[in-house]
Order: structure tokens, then C-alpha cells, then sequence
């Protein structure tokens, strides 16, 4: 057997740089690149690998290790699960602020390579910097924090050991049934070692991935189901955009007339001007949706994990049929449904030839969308002093009048988020993650361009959208790119902005500043308790309560400080002139959007289960107590 004498970090390096998957017909390499932030724990071993001889692999930097990991998991995300980045970091804090990161990619099944730095194996130096010691167990690190979040965890002991945990690394990174996080711990000596590695781990490995086809009888028991039913609605989720179905999913829906509905993952694998897409559906779905939702009397879920804001809490679909086609077991059983195991693709062009001469019958689909259409309009046209609504009113608008003075601004988030939606690029990507924005979003945004809407929901990470930013710009850089964040989300991590400039990848910062946790502001407030601590105001010296005056903070020139081109924006004139002048920029942008709270939209039908408080002095929380149970004794018990 021929070997080559290398260090445990030059193996990796040279291992990843033969990694290519196949799909579709084209092969393509699979790990287009590294972020790393250096220390101790990894700067001598694989920076040192880096250094040397990085192959092709294209090394960035980066200035928060959750930060780096998101936009690589955006990155895979954008290349539909098809690339990758890895992420290097030392131990202790380092790896620990990518665990956030981890758990980010895996609740949205996006995989993601994280290489963290380790401690000692040989244990001479123990407790070396950064170290925990564990009394009880010595062999724990920080690393083994990823073990909750991960899909693939491993901790390389010895050099030998590379070549197993790199072939299961692969596995799981390259399957499209259930990957996510794969973590591999890399001990600093070890890094450090030479062994002599035989040549065949290195030879281009091409990993298939492959489409599951679905089972025949599978098939044509769901059709029978079908023809049965005179409403059925399509959901397309995350899965029909990484299957590559989307144009078999709305061939499909024309052929049988099927409405179909979309999930934030699913969201413009399909154009919304497509007279059957409705849009967004349950928890932050739109009226015309939940309406059919109701009405339908078989849901067919397309590539979607059916998570609580999909079924609102399951009481959207409480009463009706389910059937599903997913490439997950896992996924597809949900619900009690009726399932066909597939790839989206495969199985949507086999249900379509055994459905043959069946038709749909949803006469209010056109009523409907036409009222959605209303509603979106008089959203578009929301301004202050206005009778708001469907919102939570949990501010009067004399209440809101410290807010204008504060803010200098009489813009709701509706009104300039429909305006940016004229406004954009035809062809540029949004990018977003927690806070009221993603539930306008997928209410109130259009898409032209497929694939162009890019939502981090199945964590809600605050803190992803700019990164994400990043992320889909190095995936797609012919591309604008447009984030869509909270003050809240830009506070809790805003640091890849510094990448974007180093790279010169031009992103779009639209940051909203209302002055609070406005979501969660309107969440308790709709539960029957009072503002507390969710507005950003200062602290009264004499109640010793954070309910004084409104902080008003100028984002902007914290853009400008970083090097960005800023701009504030107080008015729909602004807004416009300024997005007009953005787009002659040629490097990344902030707008600093002051929008009044309790602005945002909510509700159009769909319930969410929240814990609330089963004993309380407070009659309004005794009453969300009250309509909490009577929704959950209506929602589907499984």
C-alpha cells in the first residue's frame, strides 16, 4: 500500500480538497472554501495545514465563530445543500459560539462542517488555556456541548482515526434524509502528528446524491385517497426547493388546478405571481391561505417538516386527511399521514401519471386571493393614527406618541416593507431569520424569481440574517442581496458585516429599529400580560423600572464606523431615494429604517401554542389561559 507522511491537519485539508458530488447529471466539488478565526487551539495544526497548502480551497476570515458558521450554513442553504464551507475554531469560547450555529443548521437540515480545536489527548499541559476540567470525567471539553446539536460528532484521538470519522462525515453531509451539523474535534497535538496515511484516502471521491424513487403501491394508494377528495391543498416545503422539483410541483398544481400553499422554506421555489400559489401558510400564513386550509379536506405536504407554525399548532389540519411525499421516513409518518417515501421530484411526476383525468374543485380561490389582495393593499397603505388593525393593539396611539418623538418617524413596518418589495431587484435575494419581519415576509412578500427568498425559520436564530447575507452572496454573487433585520437580531450579532467589506461582497443591510423585542412585545401582551421588558427604554431612577424614555440609537453610524455606505430613513421619500442610490454602491449598505411598533401584521386564522400561565391574579392572563385550552382540545392530538 503506498502512504504519504502527513500531519492529521494536512490529511483533512487534503482529503476535503477531493470531495465532489454528483447530481442531476454534474459533478462539482463539494467543500468550496473554509472560515476560520485562529487560536491556540488551531492556528499550528490545520492553519498551519492552510498555510502550506490549502489546494483549492479558499480561506476567509471571520470575527464571530456563530457568526462564520452561519454564513457558511447560508451558503449551503442558497447552493441547495449541494456545497459547503467548513468552519475552523479553537476551544473554549471559540467552539462554544458555534454550537449555536450547530443547532442552527441541523433544525434546518442544511449541512454544515465544523473542524473546532480540542484539548490535549496526551493531557501533559492539562488544564491547558481555554480548558474546562470536568472533576468528575477529564475526557469532557467544550466540544462535547456539540454532541445535542450535531447529526455527526466525532473527536480524532489519533491520525489513524481521520480516515473513518471523515468517510461518515461525508456520509451525513451529503444526505438529504437527515443532515445537518457534522462536528469534527480536532485535539491541538494531535493536529500536530504525522502518520503515514495511504494515497487511496486522497483519490477524488464522488458522492451520488441520489433521488429515492417511490414505491408504486405507495403511489397509487395515495391517489385513490385523492380522487376521493374534491379540496385538496398543496404545501410545498424546503424539500421541493433542494429536490429541484419546483417546476414538476406547479406543472402538477396546473394540471389538476391544486391551490398550493408555502412554507418559509418553501417560499419562492415557486413564483408568487402564479395564480395558484397563495402564499404563506398557518401561524404566519396569509388569509387567503389559512381560509383554504380550512376548507380543504385532504393536505398534501410536499417536502415539509409540518413544524407548529406550518399547522398551527395542528389545529389548521385537525380534521383532515393528511398525505405526504418526503425522502425522510421520519418527516413523511408526521401527522398520521398517508406517505409516500421519495424524493419530491420523483414522486410528484409519478402521483401526476396515476391521477390521470382527475380535477380539483376550489371555487373561492379566486374570491379569496382577491380579498387577500385587499387586505395586502391597505397594509401597503397603513400610516400612523390609523385604525391599524388585525394587529395586537397593545399601544394606543397617544402611547405610541413617545415612540414618534424618539424615533423621528410615522412609518409602520408594513407599509415600507411592501415598498422595498416594489422597489428591489427583480432577481435579488432576501435574507431573514426571527423577529416580527419573518411573519410579514411570508405573509406580504412577493417573489418573482425563484429562489430568491431565503428564510432561516426552523430555529429562528436571531442573529443569522446578516451573516446569511454574507453567506448567499458568496453562493450566488451575480445577485443583490438584501437582509431584512430587527434592531434586535442586528445587536445580538452584526460582526460579518467587517467580512463583507474585506471580501468586497456587497450585502444590504435593511435594519428596522422600532425600539424593542417587538415579536415577543406582542406576544405577551396578547397573552394577557403587560410590556415587560421587550421595549428598549431607559431605567426610571425613581420606579427602578426600565419603563422610561425610548432609547433612540443611530445604527447608522455604527455602519459608518465599520465602512459601510448608511443611510437613515425616517420617510417613504427617503426609503425610495435611497435604495435608488444603493444600488450604485459597490460596497455593502445599511439602512437605518425607523418604523413604529405594533406595526406589524398578525393573526388571519391560525392559532400557536405557547406556554401560559395556569394560575394568575391577572384576569387577562386567566383568559389566555382559558382560549389555550379550548384551541388545544380542538387541535389534532398527534
Amino acid at each position: 500500500m503506498e502512504t504519504i507522511r502527513l500531519t492529521t491537519a494536512q490529511a483533512l485539508v487534503k482529503f476535503l480538497n477531493a470531495q465532489f458530488v454528483h447530481f442531476n447529471g454534474q459533478e462539482q466539488r463539494f467543500v468550496e472554501g473554509i472560515f476560520t478565526i485562529f487560536g491556540h487551539g488551531n492556528v499550528l495544526g490545520l492553519g498551519q495545514a492552510l498555510e502550506e497548502n490549502p489546494g483549492h480551497l479558499k480561506v476567509y476570515q471571520g470575527r464571530n465563530e456563530q457568526g462564520m458558521a452561519h454564513v457558511a450554513m447560508a451558503f449551503a442553504k442558497q447552493r441547495n445543500r449541494k456545497q459547503i464551507l467548513a468552519c475552523t475554531s479553537s476551544v473554549g469560547p471559540g467552539s462554544a459560539n458555534m454550537v449555536t450555529a450547530a443547532a442552527t443548521a441541523t433544525a434546518n437540515q442544511i449541512p454544515l462542517l465544523l473542524l473546532p480545536g480540542d484539548v490535549f489527548m496526551t493531557r501533559q499541559p492539562d488544564p491547558v488555556l481555554q480548558q474546562i476540567e470536568q472533576t468528575h470525567n477529564l475526557s469532557i471539553s467544550t466540544n462535547d456541548a456539540f454532541q445535542a446539536v450535531s447529526k455527526y460528532w466525532d473527536r480524532i484521538a489519533r491520525p489513524e482515526q481521520l480516515i473513518s470519522a471523515m468517510i461518515n462525515a461525508m456520509r451525513v453531509l451529503t444526505n438529504v434524509e437527515d443532515t445537518g451539523a457534522v462536528v469534527i474535534a480536532l485535539p491541538q497535538d494531535v493536529q500536530g502528528e504525522a502518520w503515514d496515511f495511504p494515497l487511496s484516502f486522497f483519490n477524488k471521491r464522488v458522492h451520488m446524491i441520489e433521488r429515492r424513487t417511490p414505491n408504486p403501491s405507495s403511489i397509487e394508494a395515495i391517489a385513490t385517497t385523492i380522487r376521493q377528495k374534491k379540496k385538496p391543498l398543496l404545501i410545498v416545503g424546503g424539500g421541493v426547493r433542494y429536490s429541484e422539483a419546483g417546476k414538476e410541483v406547479l406543472a402538477f398544481a396546473k394540471k389538476f388546478e391544486m391551490p398550493f400553499a408555502e412554507t418559509q422554506a418553501g417560499k419562492s421555489t415557486i413564483s408568487s405571481s402564479e395564480q395558484l400559489n397563495v402564499g404563506g401558510i398557518g401561524v404566519t400564513g396569509n388569509l387567503c391561505a389559512n381560509e383554504l386550509a380550512k376548507q380543504a379536506d385532504v393536505i398534501i405536504g410536499l417536502g415539509t417538516r409540518f413544524t407548529d407554525f406550518t399547522t398551527a399548532s395542528k389545529s389548521l389540519f385537525a380534521d383532515k386527511d393528511i398525505i405526504t411525499i418526503n425522502a425522510s421516513p421520519f418527516h413523511a409518518q408526521k401527522l398520521d399521514a398517508q406517505y409516500v417515501i421519495a424524493d419530491v421530484k420523483e414522486g410528484i411526476k409519478a402521483l401526476e401519471e396515476e391521477l390521470n383525468g382527475y380535477c380539483a374543485n376550489f371555487t373561492e380561490l379566486e374570491t379569496l386571493k382577491s380579498k387577500w389582495q385587499m387586505e395586502r393593499n391597505r397594509l401597503a397603505n397603513c400610516v400612523y393614527n390609523e385604525n391599524y388593525g388585525p394587529e395586537i393593539s397593545g399601544h394606543l396611539d397617544d402611547e405610541l406618541h413617545d415612540y414618534v418623538e424618539a424615533l423621528q418617524t410615522q412609518l409602520t413596518q408594513t407599509k415600507v416593507l411592501l415598498h422595498i418589495n416594489k422597489l428591489i431587484e427583480h432577481d435579488a435575494i432576501i435574507t431573514g431569520a426571527a423577529g416580527s419581519l419573518p411573519g410579514d415576509l411570508q405573509r406580504l412578500w412577493e417573489s418573482q424569481t425563484t429562489n430568491t427568498y431565503h428564510m432561516e425559520y426552523g430555529y429562528s436564530c436571531m442573529g443569522y440574517e446578516i451573516a446569511a447575507a454574507l453567506g448567499v452572496k458568496l453562493a450566488s454573487p451575480k445577485q443583490e442581496v438584501y437582509t431584512m433585520v430587527g434592531d434586535g437580531s442586528f445587536l445580538m450579532l452584526h460582526s460579518e458585516l467587517v467580512t463583507s467589506l474585506q471580501e468586497n461582497k456587497k450585502i444590504n443591510i435593511l435594519l428596522f429599529d422600532n425600539a424593542g423585542f417587538g415579536c415577543i412585545n406582542n406576544l405577551q401582551m396578547a397573552n394577557g400580560m403587560g410590556s415587560f421588558q421587550t421595549e428598549f427604554r431607559y431605567r426610571d431612577q425613581q420606579t427602578n423600572k426600565t419603563n422610561g424614555s425610548v432609547m433612540a440609537i443611530d445604527y447608522a453610524k455604527i455602519g459608518e464606523g465599520y465602512g459601510l455606505k448608511t443611510y437613515r430613513i425616517t420617510s417613504i421619500s427617503e426609503l425610495e431615494a435611497a435604495m435608488k442610490d444603493a444600488k450604485s454602491s459597490a460596497i455593502s449598505t445599511l439602512f437605518d429604517i425607523k418604523v413604529l411598533p405594533k406595526t406589524m401584521t398578525d393573526g388571519y386564522g391560525a392559532w400557536w401554542h405557547v406556554g401560559i400561565a395556569e394560575t394568575s391574579n391577572n384576569p387577562k392572563v386567566q383568559l389566555a389561559y382559558k382560549e389555550k385550552e379550548q384551541n388545544l382540545q380542538a387541535a389534532r392530538k398527534y
